[in-house]
């Protein structure tokens, strides 16, 4: 099957930056769109933003011009790097990816990771 695992969460104060890490495998014939989302508990999941196969990227308006999106196809892992953090910014960061699986046709599965803990200090 696939797994994701996310990677790179952390204390931060601030002002500081963190970069995340979401790294897809198993028996993946191509991923497609990927996104991270974020929650903080007694709160709904919220979209931080996403990326698609055409590596257009998207962002929530909190996190405009302070996050920034990328993938690496080749390793099929999608990356956040997240600058200027703020308190409001904690949270557990998940990631989430379309996946083409082989022998399966052209269906996409869906996929989440465990989380990852981003924890930022005034």
């Amino acid at each position: 099957q696939v797994q994701l695992v996310e990677s790179g969460g952390g204390s931060v104060q601030a002002g500081g930056s963190l970069r995340l890490s979401c790294a897809a495998s198993g028996t993946i014939f191509s991923v497609d769109g990927m996104d991270w989302y974020r929650q903080v508990p007694g709160n709904e999941r919220e979209l931080v933003g996403g990326i698609d196969s055409a590596d257009i990227t998207r962002y929530a308006d909190s996190v405009k011009g302070r996050f920034t999106i990328s993938r690496d196809n080749a390793r099929n892992t999608m990356y956040l790097q997240m600058d200027s953090l703020k308190p409001e910014d904690t949270a557990v960061y998940y990631c989430n990816a379309r996946v083409q699986i082989h022998f399966r046709g052209s269906r996409l599965y869906t996929y989440w990771g465990q989380g990852t803990q981003v924890a930022v200090s005034s």
